[in-house]
Parts: structure tokens; C-alpha cells; sequence
């Protein structure tokens, strides 16, 4: 019942924030934008869609490893596709990362090692783009001149940015109880791998690198998007703006970020004194783009031998997991 609960909210919050940010939406103009041009321009941002997958799947294979639950470039890719679709489909905006999940402890390595290597995953991930977000600050500052829309981004980016320092500093501790206690000793195991892996001089500078990458391919492919319409925003707009919206998208509050990317990224466009309209229109088309990945990521799931097997194929991954 709970759980039925959870995604009836989430339904609910999705339905009416896309109620709201549609409301400004004019699909009478946004269709008339779209030509075979357009088409090259979303066919494009698709082609960048899995590009930042792969470029993902890099940085988990790297981070999974760590975590004792090695996996081939070739799985991970398969893994992450499937994640996509379910991304669309199952009411949250992590839903493929509980599929991943299971994927992952179902091939052999294990519930705890597979859990870790994702929540791992993830926070590298979070961390990454909150610190691109602090370091565009002197110029998103500038182009947003609305004194809450400015208050609201220095917010959540220090929010985002405090969490993640946080969550290192906890790795660093070395207190007994933390690993005792039922209540923090998995998230002191994940902040200890996670410290072991961003600072290893090994692992460290590819997992920035990668870790950059993907958030930058993520502005390509907004930019992508608007220039299949045709908007006047710029570039350096879209890198200035893009990032926040993603980051709250990150909220597990909606269905795949529904409703809650229209919204902000109208709110953004508005406040940065760009048309509201075209904030909504960017991130509808966001969307459409993910959709159409994530149907891809679909076909790949009813062919994939987990599917058939139901998870019972063994694929030799080690079950040992670091303490």
C-alpha cells in the first residue's frame, strides 16, 4: 500500500506541474518550428544520448570495480540501456537504477556490491555537477536577474554541493560505531569507496574527466534541442542553465522528471529573462528525446537473456564486496 501510495504521489505531483508549465505552452507554434531540419537536430541529440550513456557506463565500470562487482564494458552498456527505458516507465526518475540494480545482483555479485556500486555511482555523479554548477556561478549569476531566481540557485547548488562534501567526510571518519550501526554503516562503506575511488591516482582523474563529460554531453544535447526549433538562446545560455534544472530533476518526486524539468525549466528561462515558452518547449523536447532512448532501451530489455532467464543467467561476476 505504501508503495502504491509513493507512485500515486508521484503521479499526481508530475500531472500537475505539467498542468502549470503547459499551460504557457503554445503546440501550435512548436509544431510549426518542426521540419526535416528539426529532425537532424533530435536525430543528432539522440545519437549524443548515447553517447553519454557509454560515457556513463565508463565511469560505473570504473566505480563498480572498487566495489568488488567488476563488469565488462559491453554489460554495463546493455545494463545502462535497459536502465533508460525503465527510467521512463516506472514511477520515479531512479527507477532504472533499481532495475540496474537487480540486474546486476541477479548476474552474481550479490545484493550489497551491487546496491553500493550504483549509490556510489550516483554520488560521484551529484558531486560532479554541483561543483560545475558552483564554477559557472559568476556567469549564471549575471545572466539571472531575478533576485529569487538567483536565491533559489545559489541555494540548491550550496545544498547539493554541502551534501556531497559531506558524504566524503564521512568516508574519512574513522569511528567505530559508524560501521556498527545498522542506521550508517552501508552509507560509511559507499563514502569510503567513493572516497578511495575520486581520490586514487589511478581512477581519480578519469572518474573527473568522465564524471564532467557526462553533464556537458547532457548540454549538447539541450542545445541540440534548441536548435531543432530554432530558439534564441545561445550556448553559453544553455550551459548556464541546463545543469540546475538537472539537478533538481534529480528529486525522485515525479515520473522520469516530468512535470518537474517543464516547470523548472521555465521558471529558469523565465528568470534568466529568456520567453518562459521556450524554456517549456526546450524541455519537452528534452523529454521526447529521452523517451525515444529510452524506447530503444525497451527493445533491448524483451531481448536480452536476463529477461528471458529472469535474472538466473550467471555472468561470472566475483561476489566479493570491500569493507
Amino acid at each position: 500500500m505504501r508503495r502504491i501510495l509513493l507512485s500515486t504521489i508521484k503521479i499526481l505531483i508530475s500531472a500537475a506541474l505539467l498542468y502549470l508549465a503547459l499551460r504557457k505552452a503554445n503546440f501550435a507554434d512548436l509544431a510549426s518550428r518542426i521540419d526535416i531540419a528539426s529532425l537532424g537536430w533530435i536525430g543528432l541529440a539522440i545519437a549524443v544520448s548515447f553517447l553519454q550513456i557509454f560515457v556513463g557506463v565508463l565511469r560505473w565500470c570504473e566505480v563498480s570495480a572498487e566495489c568488488g562487482a567488476p563488469l565488462a564494458t559491453k554489460q554495463a552498456m546493455r545494463f545502462n540501456v535497459i536502465g533508460t527505458f525503465f527510467n521512463q516507465t516506472l514511477p520515479s526518475s531512479i527507477g532504472g537504477d533499481a532495475v540496474r540494480l537487480w540486474l546486476v545482483a541477479r548476474a552474481g555479485a550479490g545484493w550489497r556490491a551491487a546496491t553500493y556500486s550504483i549509490f556510489v555511482d550516483r554520488a560521484i555523479g551529484l558531486i560532479a555537477l554541483a561543483i560545475i554548477i558552483v564554477a559557472s556561478l559568476p556567469w549564471s549569476y549575471n545572466l539571472i536577474g531575478d533576485p529569487n531566481g538567483r536565491s533559489a540557485l545559489v541555494f540548491v547548488d550550496f545544498a547539493a554541493l554541502a551534501g556531497g562534501i559531506g558524504f566524503l567526510i564521512l568516508g574519512r571518519l574513522r569511528w567505530p560505531w559508524l560501521k556498527r550501526w545498522w542506521g550508517t554503516h552501508h552509507l560509511h562503506a559507499c563514502a569510503v569507496i567513493a572516497n578511495r575511488v575520486i581520490f586514487s591516482r589511478e581512477r581519480g582523474p578519469k572518474i573527473a574527466v568522465l564524471s564532467v563529460l557526462v553533464h556537458v554531453l547532457a548540454v549538447v544535447i539541450a542545445w541540440c534541442v534548441v536548435q531543432s526549433i530554432g530558439a534564441p538562446v545561445t550556448f553559453g545560455q544553455t550551459f548556464q542553465l541546463i545543469p540546475p534544472v538537472m539537478l533538481i530533476t534529480m528529486l525522485p518526486i515525479s515520473i522520469a522528471g516530468w512535470g518537474v524539468r517543464e516547470a523548472t525549466m521555465g521558471l529558469a528561462f523565465g528568470y534568466a529573462g529568456l520567453m518562459t515558452n521556450e524554456g517549456i518547449n526546450v524541455s519537452l523536447l528534452f523529454g521526447a528525446v529521452s523517451f525515444i532512448v529510452g524506447a530503444f532501451g525497451g527493445l533491448v530489455w524483451i531481448f536480452s537473456a536476463e529477461k528471458a532467464a529472469q535474472g538466473s543467467a550467471s555472468i561470472k561476476v566475483p561476489v566479493e564486496v570491500p569493507e
